[in-house]
């Protein structure tokens, strides 16, 4: 402190300068957040999610993978390609990274900013290149890491990687639909990738779904299954239930006026975009393009509910009695319009305890006030049963509850809603947050991993059959006082009155 008091002032300011450069480097270095900034991104909510899951990641030794599912356009690869790699290495200096992407002159686009940054930014990440072995997609630190950049299907030798890198492994739909091109791309994957790691090895795979069994697909089934430790991070452009980045149902990802507005290009994307490339895309839920159960064109878009004057409304429910086994509550409401129509109006599907999916039933009933409710019998009548009809006496969510016996396949109880939606459709709402999820079932069913919305409907179907179609809106007004000498001078063909006469 004395030999800093003794400076003159432009000394003194020269050393403040450097102690603050010394403390900003240090804090690149440790968050890949404060990195970001230093580099002029403000990271948004999504992208601080991908951060802390990252940091996260490369922290816990239990870890092997990192699934990130993200839609186009949402700057993901900004901060999984670009800033990634090179505070990567100012943690790990001497580990290897091995990049891959769907193509060559892709890697040696994000190879090229990867060096860049480490050249132009080496001071503040405190590492450097390596002039013996500096080309875009391959090149070494002084401090002993190297970098490799390949394209999707290249062979790789001679290179062992630390971190594996996966940046969207398939550029178009059409290498993700064929069933060639994606069985080599897994392929090429697990053999040569795959190969290319060192024991203990970390990977992270930043993707936009298309398909059912993309790369993705398959290291997401493989971590379900317990094949490979890891988690699934999913970040949909419109928020569902328990949305990770912390949004409410039905918002839109980075949904910022006056910001960046990402929103306003999903809003445009989504009335351009089909809905099964839109579930696949945008919300992360691919499906198939068809189902052997239920069709898709059986699902007919509607934006504006039908006026409820003219709709008889049910509810159905599937429950889930544990809300830690894996298992979904759905609630779900359908509207019939006087020509047999259906209109699926609302849906409730959550993995939760008794106490939460029973005000959730209440809340819908109180909102569409329907005429009847299907329920499975057995456990829910001996269950929880009793609650639930003590909450709608509280809360006053009068609805008559029809229990149904649980009996024979689930292809047999959902035939009825099959036979219904194959004459005339079910017409449901594209836009909602739940909607992809909704879809992915019903098209993946019977062979699907979920079917407890297939079991909702199967109820409503059930239900139904012994119920009515709405009623036509009209606009009869009171009587209308008719003049008592009218009939006689209205209907002049008729023998008029003797008193007329």
């Amino acid at each position: 402190m004395l030999e800093a008091a003794a400076l003159k002032p432009e000394a003194l300011a020269a050393l403040e300068r450097r102690l603050e450069g010394e403390h900003e480097r240090r804090q690149v270095r440790k968050s890949m957040a404060a990195w970001a900034r230093y580099k002029g991104f403000e990271p948004a909510a999504h992208h601080l999610l991908i951060i802390n899951e990252v940091e996260a990641f490369l922290e816990d030794p239990e870890l092997e993978v990192l699934l990130l599912h993200a839609p186009p356009g949402c700057a993901k690869s900004t901060y999984i390609s670009h800033l990634l790699p090179p505070w990567y290495f100012a943690k790990y200096p001497q580990n290897n990274i091995l990049f891959a992407t769907h193509n060559g002159d892709f890697a040696q686009r994000w190879g090229r900013k990867v060096r860049s940054e480490i050249t132009n930014e080496g001071d503040a990440l405190g590492i450097s290149i390596s002039p013996v072995n500096a080309a875009a997609d391959q090149f070494a630190l002084q401090e002993g890491g190297e970098y490799y950049g390949v394209g999707a299907g290249v062979g790789i030798s001679g290179f062992r990687a630390d971190l594996g890198l996966c940046d969207d492994l398939f550029g178009n739909r059409e290498d993700a639909w064929s069933d060639t091109v994606r069985q080599k791309r897994w392929d090429w994957y697990t053999d040569d990738f795959g190969a290319r790691l060192k024991p203990g090895a970390k990977r992270i795979l930043m993707n936009t779904r298309w398909h059912e069994l993309d790369v993705a697909g398959r290291v997401a089934e493989q971590i379900k299954a317990g094949l490979v430790s890891g988690k699934i991070i999913d970040i949909p452009a419109i928020a569902g239930e328990d949305d990770p980045v912390g949004r409410k149902p039905g918002e839109y990802l980075w949904d910022e006026p006056n910001g960046y507005n990402y929103g306003s290009y999903l809003r445009s994307r989504q009335r351009e975009t089909s809905p099964m490339m839109w579930a696949a895309l945008f919300q992360q839920r691919p499906a198939p393009e068809d189902g052997d159960y239920f069709k898709a064109d059986w699902l007919k878009p509607y934006t504006h509910e039908p006026d409820r004057k003219t709709l008889r409304i049910y509810g159905a429910s599937d429950y889930a009695v544990s809300a830690d086994k894996g298992d979904y509550t759905v609630h779900g409401v359908i509207g019939v319009d006087p020509e047999g129509r259906m209109y699926l109006l609302d849906l409730w599907r959550k993995q939760a305890a008794s106490d939460v999916w029973v005000e959730a039933f209440c809340d819908l009933v109180l909102r569409w006030k329907p005429v009847g409710w299907a329920e499975e019998g057995g456990q829910i009548k001996s269950g929880v049963g009793p609650f639930l009809t003590q909450r709608q006496r509280e809360r006053r969510a009068w609805c008559a509850r029809q229990q149904f016996p649980t009996r024979g396949d689930k292809s047999v109880r959902a035939q009825s809603i099959r036979g219904r939606m194959a004459a005339n459709g079910l017409y449901v709402p594209m836009n909602a947050p739940w909607y992809p999820a909704f879809r992915a079932e019903l098209l993946g069913f019977p062979a699907g991993r979920n079917d407890d919305q297939v079991d909702m409907l199967g109820l409503l179907g059930q239900l139904l059959d012994h119920m009515l179609p709405g009623q036509a809106a009209t606009s009869k007004g009171p009587p209308k006082q008719r003049d008592r000498w009218e009939k006689a001078f209205a209907e002049p063909d008729e023998v008029p009155s003797w008193k007329v006469s």
